[in-house]
């Protein structure tokens, strides 16, 4: 049974509560900073939050592809370790994806790895809607949505050892130094993500933002579970494409930077 207008405006609701942020001007608790990988002067909030609220309408074509496809594809966060055997109805590798934007990128990733399963987490509400439009068009079958905070995702519904891959996109690079404490990728969230890999599992990050590049870098190789693939960073991966907003930038000049570790065996 799809969903009805009254249950998703329900739904909405719920998620807007649960997970509101603080006010923009609001100082957030810092710990203070160390030698684990951040540059000097930055910290890093004692609660991780791997998302900001942004503004967005949802159009029409989303509303209809929740109706339809919500239920199939979209999970509901439970604080308990997700069995993805029976989520994805196979056995097979599990990328766990934080923060997709509009689903380019991300359905582009399954229809061309169709043997591994994709848990992707984003609490923007048109962007799921677009990644569920596409799952229609491209009729695509491996690939889960969780709206929902990825960094309780990940601390209640994923155990250690139960990831072959994390992708992280172009997460928000807070330009102002003031705001880097803002910044996903830090070290406490990296060493969550490193313990729940498995041997050899792999962890791709990539910006647009140089400054947050070497952050990025700097961050995961002060991770001991971690190993760099590259010298520094790394290759773009043929499974990553190009979207839209990359190619503008790169028109623009704009660099891209990709960083792949690894887990240690």
């Amino acid at each position: 049974m799809g969903f009805s207008v009254a249950t998703k405006l329900q739904w909405r609701t719920v998620i807007e509560q649960n997970t509101a942020l603080a006010p923009a001007d609001a100082a957030p608790a810092v710990a203070p900073a160390t030698t684990s990988g951040i540059p000097a002067g930055v910290t890093h909030p004692k609660t991780i939050k791997s998302f900001v609220r942004r503004a967005g309408r949802t159009t029409t074509g989303q509303a209809k592809a929740f109706e339809d496809l919500g239920p199939r594809f979209v999970l509901p966060y439970t604080a308990a370790p997700i069995d993805a055997t029976a989520t994805f109805g196979r056995s097979a590798p599990l990328v766990l994806e934080i923060g997709f934007g509009m689903g380019e990128a991300t359905a582009h990733i399954a229809r061309v790895r169709p043997d591994d399963n994709f848990l992707c987490c984003e609490v923007h509400e048109p962007g799921v809607g677009a990644l569920l439009k596409r799952i229609r068009e491209q009729e695509l079958t491996n690939i889960r949505i969780l709206q929902h905070d990825a960094v309780e995702v990940i601390d209640h519904m994923l155990p250690e050892g139960s990831l072959d891959g994390v992708h992280i996109f172009f997460p928000d690079p807070w330009h102002k130094t003031k705001h880097n404490k803002r910044r996903l990728i830090q070290s406490p969230l990296v060493a969550k993500l490193a313990a729940r890999l498995k041997p050899g599992g792999y962890l791709h990050c990539a910006t647009d933002w140089q400054p947050y590049a070497e952050q990025i870098l700097q961050v995961l190789s002060a991770e001991p579970l971690l190993q760099n693939t590259a010298e520094a960073f790394a290759p773009q991966p043929d499974y990553r494409p190009l979207t839209k907003f990359e190619n503008r930038g790169l028109r623009l000049g704009h660099g891209v930077w990709d960083v792949v570790f690894i887990r240690r065996h």
